[in-house]
């Protein structure tokens, strides 16, 4: 199980990093919006992977948390979203 984690930890970490790029290289808002919702379901698969690692289950309404501050932001963006025309 120890290896799976940290195999799980650190392809999360890569992918973490190449969303992080994108944040701050995206060229319009939607890619930096896309970039930090796909920042927090990382975020969200890394608190489950510690929580099967450490067998604690008490991380898991920070999972369900997470979730949905990651989708409430995606609707609200774009539901009040302004055009980057220049």
């Amino acid at each position: 199980m120890t290896v799976v984690a940290v195999v799980a930890a650190v392809l999360l970490v890569a992918a973490a990093m190449i969303t992080g790029f994108r944040i701050l290289a995206g060229p319009n808002t939607l890619d930096r919006v896309v970039g930090i919702d796909s920042l927090i379901a990382i975020a969200a698969s890394g608190l489950a992977v510690w929580a099967a690692y450490s067998k604690n289950t008490t991380v898991v309404p920070a999972i369900v948390a997470l979730s949905l501050v990651g989708f409430l932001g995606s609707a609200a963006v774009s539901r009040f979203r302004v055009r980057d025309d220049r």
